[in-house]
């Protein structure tokens, strides 16, 4: 199984337009300069969305993230959530989308004078791109299998997992560490060896009628992952936010992974070992208990 990001394709998705700095674009023309800040510096931050049910899912909660992270770059994202709301609108309501989308919303510090690193050789306008594409995630059949790499999550002060940052090469590194070992995704450990995440989801495992999960010091500062805790907590499932080891992990009955994009998505092996439930009897209750979550959302949500 390729990850928990995998699709199943669609031709749609060929004709598709994309949104760009306030105009509406076919996706062979959609560029960007090889001067944009995003392109030569990863400067810049994103979100992904889902659109369920003629509503994106849980869009207040993206929105809030988005310009948190983006003041926490001092980046000007130049319009306010009204208006990058009817952005959103825009490029759906333009491809006819209701249904089996998500959304990759991105904001760098635009065109710079220069290719550096120096923010005050930015422009001053920031590039807007929106991409929706039909895209629904591939059967996992049984689950993921992990392998727990070299690479660690870092602290806010070295590089700050829970910003949502367009640069991503510490996880592709992670990923390429553990599809080399045969693995789908790559579990992180933090600084300390503990259990942090995986390269794009967040990671949770059970034993004995339990889910634990990260503290959240290290790991992505998951929307899915938050509504996966407070479900656990609604629902009368044990659960324990901390610290743990990978020989936990490992020694777990079941193990879940959360994102944006696929919900929850089991895990079937961790290092070479099979988990002995896969999916198991927690992932599926959660797995349906967000399933009602992603409804109810949708039927109360205003149409962006």
């Amino acid at each position: 199984m390729p990850g928990s990001q995998d699709y199943a394709a669609d031709p749609r998705n060929d004709t598709i337009l994309v949104y760009l700095n306030g105009g509406l674009v076919p996706r062979r023309e959609a560029k960007v300069s090889i001067f944009d800040a995003g392109f030569s510096m990863g400067d810049g931050v994103w979100e992904g969305l889902r659109l369920h049910k003629g509503r994106l899912l849980f869009l207040d909660a993206h929105l809030d993230r988005l310009f948190a992270g983006a003041r926490a770059i001092g980046l000007d994202i130049g319009m306010d959530r009204a208006h990058l709301t009817a952005a959103l609108a825009r490029t759906l309501d333009a491809n006819a989308m209701t249904d089996g989308v998500h959304v990759r919303l991105m904001v760098t510090r635009g065109l710079k004078a220069t290719v550096s690193q120096d923010p005050r050789n930015a422009l001053g306008a920031p590039t807007v791109a929106i991409v929706a594409e039909h895209k629904t995630p591939r059967p996992g059949g049984a689950g993921l299998r992990l392998a727990t790499v070299a690479v660690r999550c870092t602290p806010a002060e070295m590089f700050d997992m829970r910003l949502n940052s367009h640069s991503r090469l510490n996880l592709i590194t992670a990923l390429l560490e553990a599809i080399e070992a045969g693995a789908d995704e790559a579990l992180m450990l933090d600084p300390h060896g503990l259990v942090s995440s995986c390269n794009a989801t967040n990671f949770f495992f059970a034993r004995g009628g339990t889910v634990f999960t990260s503290a959240g010091d290290y790991c992505f500062n998951g929307i899915t992952r938050g509504h996966a805790i407070d479900l656990c907590r609604a629902n009368a499932i044990p659960i324990e936010l901390g610290g743990f080891g990978p020989d936990e992990a490992r020694g777990a009955d079941e193990a879940f992974v959360t994102g944006t994009m696929a919900g929850i998505t089991p895990v079937r092996e961790i290092d070479g070992r099979a988990l002995p439930q896969a999916p198991g009897q927690i992932t599926r209750r959660l797995q349906t208990l967000y399933a009602v979550l992603k409804d109810a959302d949708a039927a109360g949500a205003a149409r962006p």
